[in-house]
C-alpha cells in the first residue's frame, strides 16, 4: 500500500464547538469532497469515539448527518461528537487498510475490537543444515525453509511433530547439540530420530525422508503410505526383514495419524473457517484452519462488539483486524456476509500476494464446515457467558468483603520467585470480570545489582517502580484500562508496607491494595489479609472469595515461578563460546566438532585452536584470552 494522501486536518487546533450532534456532522458535510478516506469522531475531550472508512467521504458521512434511522449505538456516538477528523486516500482499498490501523492504534468505544490479537505456531523444517531439524516456529520467517501453518495452539503443534517424529524419524535437536554428539541419543532408542548425527542414515537417504514430511504436510498421506508398503515390499522379497520390519512401523504409524486427525474435508486444500455467533450483547468468532485438506485446529475470539454492532460489521472488522498482521489463506469461509466483500477481498490479496476469495457457503462440505464452526462459536459463548455470571458475582463479594468502592473491573497479581536470590523474577497476572487476562501478564527479571540475595522487600520495590513509572510516563491521566482498581501482593504486613511506601513516593496513593498471607501455621484456608491502616483479617474458610483469592495468588505463583524456571533453564543451557567475541554458529559449531565439548576448548592452547578449520591465529588468541581472563 502506498502513503495516503493527507487532507488538511479539519480538526487541527479546533475552536470550542457551537454545534453538536446532526448539526455539527452536517456543518462538516459541508464542507467535504467525495473522495475515498477514513473518517474519526470524537468527543468533547478529544477521545477517539469511531474510526470509519468510505469510498465516498461526504456521501458516507451526510448519513450521520440525518436525524433519524440510526441504531441506539449510532445515535448514543453521534450525540456525543464534538469534533471529527479526515484523511483522504487514492482509493478504497487503501481507506480500509488505514481504518484498520487506526482501529488497533486507537481502540475507539464505538468500533468492533479483537482483543485478543494472538500470533499462531507454524511447523519449520529448517533447511540451513544438510540434515534439516524439524521445529516449532512462531514471529517472523527469517530461516531458510518449509513452513507450514498456522496451526491454532502450541498443542496442535506439538501433536503434528510428536507424528512426524514417530513417522519420519527427524531429528529435532539443535545445531550445537548435532555437532556435539558422539552417541545416538534416546530419541534413536525410541524410535524418533533416524541420528543423522552419527552417520546412521546417509544425506541422500535423509534427504528423502524430509520429502516425505513435506509431502505429508501438504497433505499427500496416502500416496506416501502406498511408496512405504511397495518398499517394505521389496525389502521382503529381497530378505532384508530388519529394514521391512522398519518400514512397516512407519506404515502403522501413518495409519494412526491418519485415523486421529479428525474432521479432515475432501473438497477443501486450504481455508480459514470464521463463524460468529452473539447473544446478550457479546460475540464469538471462531476460526477454523484447514491446510492440506487437513484441520490444524480452531481458535475462539471474543472481540469486543462496540456498544451493540451488528453481524456484518463485526465479522468484517474481525477480517480486517486478524489479517493485519498474518497472511490470509485462498479461501476464507464465513458464516455471514460482509458488506464490502470485493474491497476485503482485494485488501487481503494485496497482503498475501495472492488470490483471496472469500465465501458464504450455502450447501454441500463447505457448508457443513461453517456450521461446525458456528455450533462450537455457540457453545463457547454459552460457556463464556456462564463463567462470567459467576465472575461478576465473586468480583462483587471482594468488593464487599474489602469494602472496596465498587467490583474490580482489573485486579493485579504480584509475585516473585528466585532461588536464595539468584535468577530472580517478577510477575504479575491480571484478572477482571471476563476472568484471567492472559494477555496482560508480565514478568521483570529483577536487575537491582545492590540488593541482598534473597531480598524480598527489595524486590517487590522494583517490580512495582518499574510497573507504574511505565503506566505514569504513558498514560498519567488514565485515560485507558491498563491501570489496576486493587492490587493484591503475596506477602503480609512487611511487604504491603513496601509497596506502599514506593507508591506514595511515586505519587500513586488511590489504587487500594491487599496482602495475601498464608496465616496461622501456613494452613491453606487460614489466610490473613493485611491493608493498610487496618488490623489483618481472615475470611470464612467455605467463602467463595476466599476461593477466588487464593486461586488468584496461585496463579501468581505459576506464573513467577515458571518464569523463574524459564531463566534457570537458559542459564543452565548457556554456552560459554557465546560470549567469546567473534565467535558465531559456524565457528562454535566447528570447535565443538573439533574438541567435543566448550570445556575442552577452554583448556586449549593456541596451537591447537589454530588446528580447527575457520580459526585464524588471531581468533585462537581471543579464544585463548577469554578463557584465560586476558580480555
Amino acid at each position: 500500500m502506498t502513503d495516503p494522501e493527507i487532507a488538511p486536518d479539519t480538526a487541527a487546533a479546533p475552536q470550542p464547538p457551537r454545534l453538536t450532534g446532526h448539526a455539527l456532522i452536517a456543518d462538516y458535510v459541508s464542507r467535504l469532497d467525495s473522495s475515498p478516506g477514513v473518517y474519526r469522531m470524537l468527543n468533547d475531550r478529544q477521545e477517539v469515539l469511531y474510526v470509519g472508512k468510505a469510498r465516498n467521504l461526504k456521501a458516507r458521512v451526510s448519513n450521520y448527518a440525518r436525524t433519524s434511522g440510526h441504531s441506539a449505538r449510532i445515535a448514543r456516538m453521534i450525540s456525543e461528537t464534538r469534533y471529527m477528523m479526515f484523511l483522504t486516500t487514492r482509493t478504497e482499498t487503501e481507506a480500509l487498510l488505514l481504518e484498520q490501523n487506526l482501529i488497533k492504534q486507537l481502540k475507539p468505544r464505538y468500533n468492533v475490537l479483537l482483543r485478543d490479537d494472538k500470533s499462531f505456531p507454524y511447523i519449520l523444517l529448517d533447511k540451513s543444515h544438510p540434515f534439516p531439524e524439524i521445529r516449532k516456529h512462531r514471529g517472523a520467517r527469517t530461516v531458510k525453509g518449509a513452513y507450514f501453518g498456522p496451526f491454532a495452539s502450541a498443542a496442535a503443534v506439538n501433536r503434528t511433530l510428536n507424528h512426524l517424529e514417530r513417522v519420519f524419524q527427524l531429528r529435532n535437536c539443535s545445531d550445537a547439540m548435532f555437532a556435539s554428539r558422539t552417541r545416538p541419543c534416546l530419541q534413536y532408542q525410541i524410535k524418533r530420530c533416524s541420528a543423522p548425527c552419527v552417520g546412521k542414515i546417509s544425506e541422500a537417504e535423509y534427504g528423502r525422508t524430509v520429502a516425505d514430511a513435506e509431502r505429508f504436510l501438504e497433505g499427500k498421506s496416502t500416496a506416501i503410505q502406498q511408496e512405504l508398503a511397495e518398499e517394505m515390499q521389496a525389502a521382503s522379497d529381497a530378505l532384508e526383514f530388519e529394514r521391512a520390519a522398519a518400514l512397516r512401523d512407519r506404515i502403522a504409524a501413518l495409519t494412526t495419524v491418519q485415523q486421529s486427525q479428525g474432521i479432515n474435508p475432501r473438497g477443501v486444500a486450504e481455508a480459514d473457517v470464521v463463524a460468529l455467533h452473539m447473544e446478550g450483547g457479546q460475540a464469538c468468532v471462531q476460526v477454523f484452519f484447514i491446510r492440506a485438506h487437513q484441520s490444524w485446529g480452531n481458535h475462539d475470539f471474543y472481540p469486543k462488539t462496540g456498544s451493540g454492532a451488528e453481524e456484518a460489521e463485526v465479522i468484517e472488522a474481525f477480517l480486517g483486524q486478524f489479517y493485519d498482521t498474518k497472511e490470509a489463506p485462498r479461501l476464507i469461509l464465513l458464516s455471514h456476509p460482509i458488506e464490502d466483500l470485493d474491497l476485503m477481498e482485494e485488501a487481503l490479496a494485496g497482503k498475501a500476494g495472492h488470490r483471496v476469495e472469500i465465501a458464504v457457503p450455502k450447501r454441500g462440505e463447505k457448508a457443513e464446515l461453517v456450521e461446525n464452526a458456528l455450533r462450537n462459536a455457540r457453545e463457547s459463548l454459552g460457556r463464556r457467558m456462564s463463567e462470567s455470571a459467576a465472575q461478576a458475582r465473586l468480583l462483587k463479594g471482594l468488593a464487599e468483603a474489602f469494602g472496596l468502592p465498587k467490583p474490580p473491573e482489573r485486579i493485579e497479581v504480584y509475585d516473585n520467585s528466585h532461588i536464595q536470590g539468584t535468577n530472580a523474577v517478577g510477575g504479575m497476572i491480571c484478572a477482571g470480570p471476563e476472568g484471567f487476562l492472559k494477555s496482560q501478564y508480565r514478568k521483570w527479571n529483577i536487575k537491582g545489582d545492590e540488593l541482598t540475595p534473597g531480598d524480598d522487600f527489595g524486590m517487590m520495590k522494583e517490580v512495582m517502580t518499574r510497573r507504574f513509572a511505565r503506566l505514569l510516563k504513558e498514560d498519567p491521566e488514565r485515560k485507558t484500562d491498563a491501570w489496576p482498581d486493587l492490587l493484591l501482593i503475596d506477602g503480609g504486613a512487611g511487604q504491603v508496607s513496601a509497596v506502599h511506601e514506593i507508591m506514595v513516593e511515586m505519587g500513586v496513593t488511590d489504587i487500594p491494595m491487599i496482602g495475601v498471607a498464608k496465616g496461622i501455621d501456613r494452613d491453606l484456608g487460614k489466610e490473613e489479609f493485611h491493608r493498610i491502616g487496618a488490623r489483618p483479617m481472615a475470611l470464612p474458610r467455605q467463602d467463595p472469595v476466599l476461593y477466588y483469592i487464593q486461586r488468584l495468588r496461585d496463579e501468581a505463583h505459576r506464573w513467577a515461578i515458571g518464569a523463574h524456571r524459564a531463566k534457570r533453564a537458559k542459564a543452565a543451557m548457556a554456552n560459554p563460546l557465546d560470549e567469546v567475541p567473534g565467535i558465531g554458529a559456524t565457528r562454535k559449531r566447528a570447535l565443538l566438532q573439533h574438541f567435543g565439548s566448550a570445556k575442552a576448548v577452554s583448556r586449549a592452547g593456541v596451537t591447537d585452536l589454530v588446528e580447527v578449520p575457520g580459526i585464524s591465529q588471531a581468533m585462537a588468541e581471543t579464544i585463548w584470552n577469554f578463557f584465560n581472563d586476558k580480555m
